[in-house]
Protein backbone atom coordinates (compact mmCIF):
# COMPACT_ATOMS: atom_id res chain seq x y z
CA UNK A 1 0.00 0.00 0.00
CA UNK A 2 3.39 2.38 1.14
CA UNK A 3 4.14 2.34 -2.83
CA UNK A 4 0.90 2.58 -4.38
CA UNK A 5 -0.21 5.82 -2.26
CA UNK A 6 2.80 7.73 -3.57
CA UNK A 7 2.65 6.93 -6.68
CA UNK A 8 -0.78 8.61 -6.20
CA UNK A 9 0.86 11.10 -4.60
CA UNK A 10 2.81 11.67 -7.78
CA UNK A 11 0.10 11.68 -10.65
CA UNK A 12 -1.87 13.68 -8.35
CA UNK A 13 0.08 16.67 -7.64
CA UNK A 14 2.06 15.87 -11.56
CA UNK A 15 -1.90 16.37 -13.17
CA UNK A 16 -2.45 19.06 -11.13
CA UNK A 17 0.55 21.55 -11.98
CA UNK A 18 0.22 20.10 -15.59
CA UNK A 19 -3.48 21.98 -15.90
CA UNK A 20 -2.20 24.99 -13.89
CA UNK A 21 0.82 25.45 -16.26
CA UNK A 22 -1.63 24.06 -19.76
CA UNK A 23 -4.08 27.07 -18.59
CA UNK A 24 -1.40 29.98 -17.82
CA UNK A 25 0.59 29.30 -21.68
CA UNK A 26 -2.21 27.95 -23.69
CA UNK A 27 -2.43 31.48 -25.87
CA UNK A 28 1.23 30.86 -26.14
CA UNK A 29 0.44 27.17 -27.08
CA UNK A 30 -2.19 28.13 -29.62
CA UNK A 31 -0.06 30.30 -31.91
CA UNK A 32 2.68 27.78 -31.59
CA UNK A 33 0.59 25.00 -32.66
CA UNK A 34 -1.22 27.03 -35.48
CA UNK A 35 2.53 28.50 -37.10
CA UNK A 36 3.71 24.65 -37.20
CA UNK A 37 0.61 23.55 -38.18
CA UNK A 38 1.23 25.45 -41.78
CA UNK A 39 3.88 24.00 -44.77
CA UNK A 40 3.91 26.01 -47.84
CA UNK A 41 6.38 27.56 -49.69
CA UNK A 42 8.42 30.39 -48.38
CA UNK A 43 7.29 33.27 -50.35
CA UNK A 44 2.77 31.81 -49.71
CA UNK A 45 3.68 31.72 -46.13
CA UNK A 46 0.93 33.05 -43.74
CA UNK A 47 2.50 33.11 -40.75
CA UNK A 48 6.26 34.54 -40.97
CA UNK A 49 6.45 33.82 -36.59
CA UNK A 50 4.23 33.41 -34.10
CA UNK A 51 3.76 37.06 -33.29
CA UNK A 52 1.59 36.92 -36.97
CA UNK A 53 -0.85 34.45 -35.39
CA UNK A 54 -1.18 36.61 -32.54
CA UNK A 55 -1.56 39.40 -34.72
CA UNK A 56 -4.35 37.84 -36.37
CA UNK A 57 -6.49 37.48 -33.27
CA UNK A 58 -5.91 41.18 -32.88
CA UNK A 59 -7.00 42.26 -35.65
CA UNK A 60 -9.94 39.98 -36.34
CA UNK A 61 -11.31 40.63 -33.30
CA UNK A 62 -10.76 37.35 -32.18
CA UNK A 63 -8.67 37.48 -29.23
CA UNK A 64 -10.79 34.91 -27.23
CA UNK A 65 -10.23 32.29 -29.78
CA UNK A 66 -6.77 32.17 -28.55
CA UNK A 67 -8.26 30.15 -25.80
CA UNK A 68 -10.35 27.65 -28.52
CA UNK A 69 -10.34 23.94 -27.20
CA UNK A 70 -8.36 24.87 -23.42
CA UNK A 71 -11.20 22.57 -21.83
CA UNK A 72 -10.29 20.07 -24.30
CA UNK A 73 -6.69 20.48 -23.62
CA UNK A 74 -6.85 20.75 -20.23
CA UNK A 75 -8.87 17.20 -19.57
CA UNK A 76 -5.75 15.79 -22.34
CA UNK A 77 -3.66 17.57 -20.04
CA UNK A 78 -4.99 16.02 -16.76
CA UNK A 79 -5.43 12.07 -17.55
CA UNK A 80 -2.36 12.23 -19.44
CA UNK A 81 0.23 13.97 -17.04
CA UNK A 82 -2.39 11.39 -13.95
CA UNK A 83 -1.43 8.53 -16.18
CA UNK A 84 2.37 9.73 -16.91
CA UNK A 85 3.34 10.37 -13.32
CA UNK A 86 1.67 7.04 -11.69
CA UNK A 87 3.23 5.00 -14.24
CA UNK A 88 6.30 6.71 -13.90
CA UNK A 89 6.14 6.21 -10.59
CA UNK A 90 4.84 2.45 -9.79
CA UNK A 91 7.56 0.96 -12.74
CA UNK A 92 10.17 3.19 -10.52
CA UNK A 93 9.42 2.02 -7.24
CA UNK A 94 8.43 -1.36 -8.74
CA UNK A 95 12.04 -1.50 -10.51
CA UNK A 96 14.01 -0.61 -7.39
CA UNK A 97 12.17 -3.35 -5.51
CA UNK A 98 13.41 -5.83 -8.09
CA UNK A 99 16.33 -4.87 -8.39
CA UNK A 100 17.53 -4.41 -4.94
CA UNK A 101 18.89 -0.86 -5.66
CA UNK A 102 18.42 2.23 -4.11
CA UNK A 103 18.69 4.59 -7.08
CA UNK A 104 17.72 3.59 -11.28
CA UNK A 105 20.78 4.41 -13.50
CA UNK A 106 19.99 6.40 -16.98
CA UNK A 107 19.59 3.46 -19.10
CA UNK A 108 16.82 1.75 -16.36
CA UNK A 109 15.35 5.47 -16.27
CA UNK A 110 14.86 5.62 -19.88
CA UNK A 111 13.01 2.45 -19.89
CA UNK A 112 10.72 3.37 -17.10
CA UNK A 113 9.87 6.56 -18.15
CA UNK A 114 8.97 5.23 -22.15
CA UNK A 115 7.14 2.66 -20.41
CA UNK A 116 5.10 5.29 -18.73
CA UNK A 117 4.91 7.35 -21.96
CA UNK A 118 3.75 4.99 -24.04
CA UNK A 119 0.49 3.71 -21.44
CA UNK A 120 -0.55 7.52 -21.74
CA UNK A 121 0.04 8.45 -25.47
CA UNK A 122 -2.40 4.82 -26.19
CA UNK A 123 -5.05 5.97 -23.74
CA UNK A 124 -4.73 9.99 -24.56
CA UNK A 125 -4.47 9.98 -28.46
CA UNK A 126 -7.63 11.04 -29.76
CA UNK A 127 -8.00 14.08 -27.38
CA UNK A 128 -4.35 15.53 -28.28
CA UNK A 129 -5.40 14.67 -32.04
CA UNK A 130 -8.84 16.80 -31.25
CA UNK A 131 -7.13 19.83 -29.43
CA UNK A 132 -4.88 19.79 -32.37
CA UNK A 133 -7.52 20.09 -35.01
CA UNK A 134 -9.55 22.76 -32.28
CA UNK A 135 -6.65 25.14 -31.81
CA UNK A 136 -5.28 25.15 -35.55
CA UNK A 137 -8.82 25.78 -36.93
CA UNK A 138 -10.19 29.30 -37.75
CA UNK A 139 -9.87 31.32 -35.40
CA UNK A 140 -13.97 31.66 -33.96
CA UNK A 141 -14.95 28.61 -35.98
CA UNK A 142 -13.92 25.72 -33.48
CA UNK A 143 -16.15 22.97 -32.51
CA UNK A 144 -16.61 21.15 -29.37
CA UNK A 145 -14.74 17.96 -28.53
CA UNK A 146 -17.71 15.69 -29.40
CA UNK A 147 -18.49 17.29 -32.31
CA UNK A 148 -14.38 16.88 -33.86
CA UNK A 149 -14.54 13.68 -32.70
CA UNK A 150 -17.72 12.31 -34.21
CA UNK A 151 -17.13 13.71 -37.35
CA UNK A 152 -13.93 11.38 -38.15
CA UNK A 153 -13.35 8.09 -37.95
CA UNK A 154 -12.03 6.46 -35.40
CA UNK A 155 -8.99 6.00 -37.39
CA UNK A 156 -8.56 9.27 -38.06
CA UNK A 157 -8.91 9.71 -33.95
CA UNK A 158 -5.68 8.02 -34.01
CA UNK A 159 -3.88 10.12 -36.36
CA UNK A 160 -0.16 10.08 -35.59
CA UNK A 161 -0.21 7.41 -33.10
CA UNK A 162 2.64 6.02 -34.32
CA UNK A 163 4.44 9.18 -34.21
CA UNK A 164 3.02 10.49 -30.90
CA UNK A 165 4.83 6.40 -29.49
CA UNK A 166 7.84 7.99 -30.68
CA UNK A 167 8.27 10.78 -29.37
CA UNK A 168 7.72 9.00 -25.69
CA UNK A 169 11.24 9.37 -25.97
CA UNK A 170 11.00 13.42 -25.44
CA UNK A 171 9.36 12.99 -21.68
CA UNK A 172 11.71 10.14 -21.02
CA UNK A 173 14.71 12.51 -21.53
CA UNK A 174 13.23 15.11 -19.54
CA UNK A 175 12.38 13.25 -16.83
CA UNK A 176 15.78 11.21 -16.69
CA UNK A 177 17.61 14.32 -17.00
CA UNK A 178 15.07 15.72 -14.60
CA UNK A 179 15.64 13.02 -12.17
CA UNK A 180 19.61 12.87 -12.50
CA UNK A 181 20.13 16.27 -11.53
CA UNK A 182 17.65 16.10 -9.00
CA UNK A 183 19.03 13.08 -7.09
CA UNK A 184 22.70 15.42 -7.61
CA UNK A 185 20.91 18.10 -5.99
CA UNK A 186 19.50 16.19 -2.97
CA UNK A 187 22.33 14.05 -2.19
CA UNK A 188 24.00 16.55 0.46
CA UNK A 189 20.49 16.98 2.11
CA UNK A 190 19.86 12.93 1.70
CA UNK A 191 23.03 12.22 3.34
CA UNK A 192 22.65 14.12 6.82
CA UNK A 193 18.86 13.30 7.49
CA UNK A 194 18.56 10.36 10.05
CA UNK A 195 15.86 8.37 10.48
CA UNK A 196 12.71 7.32 8.37
CA UNK A 197 11.60 9.35 5.89
CA UNK A 198 7.89 10.69 6.54
CA UNK A 199 7.16 12.06 2.99
CA UNK A 200 8.82 12.16 -0.73
CA UNK A 201 11.83 14.47 -0.75
CA UNK A 202 10.83 17.78 -2.61
CA UNK A 203 13.26 20.41 -4.38
CA UNK A 204 12.77 24.32 -3.83
CA UNK A 205 10.83 26.22 -6.01
CA UNK A 206 13.63 27.96 -7.82
CA UNK A 207 15.55 24.34 -8.38
CA UNK A 208 12.45 22.97 -9.65
CA UNK A 209 11.69 25.33 -11.92
CA UNK A 210 15.20 25.67 -13.65
CA UNK A 211 15.64 22.20 -13.42
CA UNK A 212 12.26 21.37 -15.48
CA UNK A 213 13.77 24.13 -17.89
CA UNK A 214 16.92 22.94 -18.44
CA UNK A 215 15.65 19.29 -18.67
CA UNK A 216 12.68 20.21 -21.07
CA UNK A 217 15.22 22.15 -23.06
CA UNK A 218 17.26 19.36 -23.93
CA UNK A 219 14.64 17.10 -25.01
CA UNK A 220 12.57 19.28 -27.53
CA UNK A 221 15.61 19.63 -29.07
CA UNK A 222 16.47 16.54 -30.04
CA UNK A 223 12.97 15.28 -30.45
CA UNK A 224 11.90 18.42 -32.34
CA UNK A 225 11.27 17.00 -35.61
CA UNK A 226 8.82 14.39 -35.16
CA UNK A 227 7.37 17.03 -33.24
CA UNK A 228 6.38 19.47 -36.19
CA UNK A 229 5.83 16.45 -38.10
CA UNK A 230 2.96 15.15 -35.62
CA UNK A 231 1.49 18.40 -35.55
CA UNK A 232 1.12 18.47 -39.22
CA UNK A 233 -0.27 14.69 -39.42
CA UNK A 234 -2.90 16.04 -36.48
CA UNK A 235 -3.70 19.27 -38.11
CA UNK A 236 -3.70 18.91 -41.69
CA UNK A 237 -5.55 21.85 -43.42
CA UNK A 238 -7.68 21.55 -46.74
CA UNK A 239 -5.51 23.03 -49.30
CA UNK A 240 -6.57 25.60 -51.52
CA UNK A 241 -6.34 23.64 -54.27
CA UNK A 242 -8.54 20.90 -53.72
CA UNK A 243 -11.76 20.27 -56.32
CA UNK A 244 -14.91 21.47 -54.54
CA UNK A 245 -13.35 21.67 -51.15
CA UNK A 246 -11.83 17.83 -51.01
CA UNK A 247 -8.64 17.31 -50.19
CA UNK A 248 -5.86 16.59 -52.92
CA UNK A 249 -4.15 13.23 -52.25
CA UNK A 250 -0.99 15.56 -51.35
CA UNK A 251 -3.02 16.79 -48.53
CA UNK A 252 -4.11 13.22 -47.78
CA UNK A 253 -0.46 11.48 -47.62
CA UNK A 254 0.24 14.36 -45.35
CA UNK A 255 -1.67 12.34 -42.54
CA UNK A 256 1.20 9.92 -42.52
CA UNK A 257 4.80 10.29 -41.84
CA UNK A 258 6.34 9.58 -44.71
CA UNK A 259 4.03 12.33 -46.15
CA UNK A 260 4.98 14.83 -43.69
CA UNK A 261 8.28 14.57 -44.29
CA UNK A 262 8.10 14.75 -47.08
CA UNK A 263 6.32 18.13 -47.60
CA UNK A 264 8.71 19.66 -45.10
CA UNK A 265 11.46 18.97 -47.18
CA UNK A 266 10.00 19.31 -50.56
CA UNK A 267 8.90 22.80 -49.64
CA UNK A 268 10.80 24.13 -47.07
CA UNK A 269 14.44 22.41 -47.21
CA UNK A 270 15.89 21.15 -44.35
CA UNK A 271 15.30 23.93 -42.06
CA UNK A 272 11.43 23.58 -41.98
CA UNK A 273 12.55 20.62 -39.98
CA UNK A 274 13.09 23.30 -36.85
CA UNK A 275 10.05 25.76 -38.33
CA UNK A 276 8.98 26.93 -34.85
CA UNK A 277 11.65 25.50 -32.81
CA UNK A 278 12.01 28.21 -30.67
CA UNK A 279 8.51 28.95 -30.01
CA UNK A 280 8.16 25.36 -28.86
CA UNK A 281 11.36 25.51 -26.69
CA UNK A 282 9.75 28.76 -25.41
CA UNK A 283 6.30 27.30 -24.48
CA UNK A 284 7.20 23.68 -23.36
CA UNK A 285 10.37 24.59 -21.40
CA UNK A 286 8.06 27.19 -19.24
CA UNK A 287 4.85 24.53 -19.20
CA UNK A 288 7.54 21.80 -17.78
CA UNK A 289 9.40 23.98 -15.42
CA UNK A 290 5.76 25.14 -14.41
CA UNK A 291 4.45 21.95 -14.07
CA UNK A 292 7.78 20.48 -12.15
CA UNK A 293 7.35 23.60 -9.72
CA UNK A 294 3.78 23.27 -8.86
CA UNK A 295 4.67 19.42 -8.56
CA UNK A 296 7.14 19.70 -6.08
CA UNK A 297 5.36 22.21 -4.16
CA UNK A 298 2.49 20.37 -3.84
CA UNK A 299 3.73 16.99 -3.57
CA UNK A 300 3.81 17.03 -0.05
CA UNK A 301 0.87 18.44 0.80
CA UNK A 302 -0.96 15.90 -1.66
CA UNK A 303 1.22 13.05 0.61
CA UNK A 304 -0.32 14.12 4.13
CA UNK A 305 -3.66 14.54 2.62
CA UNK A 306 -3.70 10.82 1.00
CA UNK A 307 -2.27 9.87 4.11
CA UNK A 308 -5.26 11.33 6.31
CA UNK A 309 -7.61 9.98 3.74
CA UNK A 310 -6.33 6.15 4.22
CA UNK A 311 -5.37 6.63 8.12
CA UNK A 312 -9.56 7.68 8.33
CA UNK A 313 -10.60 5.04 5.79
CA UNK A 314 -8.81 2.36 8.01
CA UNK A 315 -10.35 3.57 10.80
CA UNK A 316 -13.63 3.30 9.89
CA UNK A 317 -12.93 -0.32 8.24
CA UNK A 318 -11.87 -1.33 12.27
CA UNK A 319 -15.00 0.15 13.22
CA UNK A 320 -17.21 -1.71 10.87
CA UNK A 321 -15.65 -4.80 11.71
CA UNK A 322 -15.76 -4.62 15.47
CA UNK A 323 -19.38 -3.63 15.45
Amino acid sequence: MGFDLESVAEATSGAIGALVSTTILYPLDTCKTKYQAEVRAHHQQKYRNISDVLWEAISTRQVLSLYQGLGTKNFQSFISQFIYFYGYSFFKRLYLEKSGNKNMGTRANLIVAAAAGACTVIVTQPLDTASSEMQTSEFGKSKGLWKTLSEGTWIEAFDGLGISLLLTSNPSIQHTVFDQLKQRLLRGQLSKRTGTKSSPEALSAFSAFVLGAVSKCIASCLTYPAIRCKVMIQAAEEEEEGSNGAQSESQKSQRTVSGAFYAIWKREGLLGFFKGLQAQILKTVLSSALLLLIKEKITKTTWVILLAVRRYLFVNKSRLKSA
